[in-house]
């Protein structure tokens, strides 16, 4: 599966980017049915990274995946990469 059919875009608020610098995450909109190994492949795929941990939470606006990185990987060079900043 392509992996642009599975993450939409980045999420980003106050709280999500306290994610980045605290606990070297990102938080991405994703597909409501894709799985927590699909999403990690995604990412790993579309960035050329190592995916430490998703953890993934339904709200209204849709399915949220939060990616962890390993230390090697530092989630604010993947976001400047993305255009979060």
């Amino acid at each position: 599966m392509d992996p642009y059919e599975i993450i939409y875009h980045p999420h980003v608020t106050e709280k999500t980017m306290d994610l980045m610098e605290k606990n070297n995450a990102l938080e991405f909109v994703v597909k409501r049915n894709a799985t927590k190994k699909q999403i990690k492949n995604a990412i790993e795929k579309m960035f050329e990274v190592k995916v430490k941990k998703v953890n993934t939470k339904i709200t209204k606006n849709g399915k949220h995946a939060i990616v962890m990185f390993p230390p090697e990987y530092k989630a604010e060079e993947i976001g400047m990469r993305i255009g979060v900043f």
